[in-house]
């Protein structure tokens, strides 16, 4: 029997998102298969990442297989400390090390000029890369380990919804990874945010985790907002995005009831993601969390659950248009393909 008025807690009692911990030797044993061309899935605070050594072009080209991602989309290297940025990146702006000695370990990506002999596997072809440190603490100790960089877009296949538990790996790569380190679920549960330093004021590419007004209290600059023409191609912009199988929907909350009863009017079966509290007679209703920081941290997970096969389409009410919420909006509308 459907649960209606289903909250995020009982979908995370579902998932058991916590999963067992890693085996003592883990770390070790995915060091050595990242530094013998391996592929390794493994937590971020963010989301899941499918990780190989980003000076090995054949390990990189393993990523690209595993996920059917287009060559030509760039990489986000992962580092142990901010210290490495000198080991990959060129003519680093003053703005660059404010904002990783602030954000760093953190959900900031920040796109700068590449060194000469960074593979264009990584760059997607560009003379720009992009560098973060980021915050979970089984990141940290495997990246420490390994000592360089490792190059690790989100563990699912391409435009799919991004995996923020091991099981969401296991689910949507089966086998292709090597390894998958067990991390629990991600605590931001989004991409981070990327931001340009190449061409004068900070611009964000990619909203995530760290907002327009926390970057600018740093760089005490204005920061342009997604949105402007970008120069340069970064992970996750593509229109349609993080996408599940059955058609995702926004709709205003005063629409909801005609559109579930329309839907149900021509025998299909409808999700819905709610803020109102509104709740559907006739289908699964789950209600969001009215804060973008915890809607954030429930958003993929509650798409899983809903994309289960069960369901011909997901409603999802539109959230608030503000600042606070741009990067959950961005998910959403891309999610739809809007």
């Amino acid at each position: 029997m459907q649960r209606l008025g289903m909250h995020v807690d009982d979908i995370r009692t579902d998932l058991n998102e916590d999963g067992p911990p890693n085996a003592p030797g883990q770390i070790a044993r995915a060091v050595v298969l990242l530094r013998s061309g391996g592929v390794v899935a493994f937590p971020t605070e963010t989301v899941y990442g499918l990780g190989a050594d980003a000076t090995n072009d054949d390990a990189l080209r393993r990523i690209f297989s595993i996920k059917g991602r287009p060559a030509d989309h760039p990489l986000i290297v992962h580092l142990a400390a901010s210290v490495q940025i000198r080991d990959w990146a060129r003519d680093i702006p003053s703005a660059a090390y404010a904002l990783a000695e602030r954000f760093w370990p953190g959900p900031l990506t920040l796109i700068l000029r590449r060194r000469a002999w960074v593979s264009a596997l990584v760059t997607g072809g560009q003379e720009t890369i992009g560098l973060r440190v980021p915050a979970h603490p089984v990141a940290l100790e495997l990246l420490s380990a390994f000592g360089g960089g490792v190059a690790a877009p989100s563990a699912n296949r391409f435009g799919r919804v991004s995996p923020t538990s091991a099981e969401h790996v296991r689910q949507e790569l089966g086998d292709g990874p090597d390894m998958i380190l067990e991390g629990g679920a991600c605590s931001v549960g989004i991409e981070s945010t990327i931001v340009s330093l190449i061409d004068g004021d900070p611009v964000i590419l990619r909203p995530g985790g760290i907002s327009p007004v926390a970057l600018e209290q740093v760089t005490g600059r204005k920061v342009a907002r997604p949105g402007i023409p970008q120069t340069v191609r970064v992970p996750g912009t593509m229109a349609s995005h993080y996408a599940p199988a059955a058609p995702l929907r926004l709709v205003g909350a005063a629409n909801l009831p005609d559109i579930a009863a329309r839907l149900a009017a021509k025998g299909k079966r409808a999700a819905i993601m709610a803020l109102s509290g509104y709740r559907s007679t006739t289908g699964q209703t789950v209600a969001m969390p009215p804060e973008p920081a915890a809607y954030g941290y429930d958003l993929y997970a509650v798409i899983r659950m809903l994309d289960s096969g069960q369901h011909d389409a997901i409603l999802v009410e539109t959230p608030p248009q503000t600042e606070a919420w741009l990067a959950v909006n961005d998910r959403l509308q891309r999610a739809s393909g809007s």
